[in-house]
């Protein structure tokens, strides 16, 4: 079942844009990161909009997390390579990620982002909340609130790495 067609994931990229911009007064220190993988297209999208909306450029970059998980993920994936090429340290760092549901993954993001220094903030953008938190995580920026059950799953699935953009909630496989 879809939850968020193209037109809802444009405008929920566009008013995540336009918070980052009024609670940070500016995005003068602001710099995104996005989670690999879908983290990275939606960080991406949201410094184009927030190019827009203040004319002044807003770093970007994808962040690889493999290493810093605490489940088996880590071992059962083949490892990204982050795409950070600036420092952190003083700016407003917002991680950026498709679905927050346990906090695990935010948690092992926060890790991963102390090893290119230490910012002066970090703020959390999603494109979908889920709920089922496991650690005390909450995002500042949320695109869209799905509660679901445990049995069922969120898949987003965005132009750059997918025929399309949308965002459907399923069934989980193993349920």
């Amino acid at each position: 079942m879809a939850v968020m067609d193209s037109g809802d994931i444009r405008r929920a990229v566009s008013r995540i844009a336009h918070e980052i911009v009024e609670r940070n007064k500016g995005a003068h220190d602001v710099v995104l990161i996005g989670v690999l993988r879908r983290g990275l297209p939606l960080a991406e999208r949201l410094a184009s909009r927030i190019m827009q909306i203040e004319c002044a450029p807003v770093q970007f970059g994808g962040l690889d997390i493999t290493d810093y998980r605490d489940d088996n993920i880590a071992r059962t994936t083949v490892a990204s390579v982050s795409s950070i090429d600036f420092d952190v340290t003083g700016k407003i760092v917002v991680l950026v990620d498709d679905v927050l549901y346990t906090g695990r993954t935010v948690n092992a993001a926060m890790t991963a982002i102390s090893t290119y220094g230490r910012p002066a903030a970090i703020q959390l953008a999603v494109l979908v909340d889920r709920g089922h938190r496991e650690l005390p995580i909450r995002a500042d920026y949320v695109g869209k609130n799905v509660p679901t059950s445990r049995v069922e799953r969120i898949d987003v699935h965005l132009g750059e790495s997918d025929s399309e953009d949308c965002v459907v909630i399923s069934k989980r496989e193993d349920s």
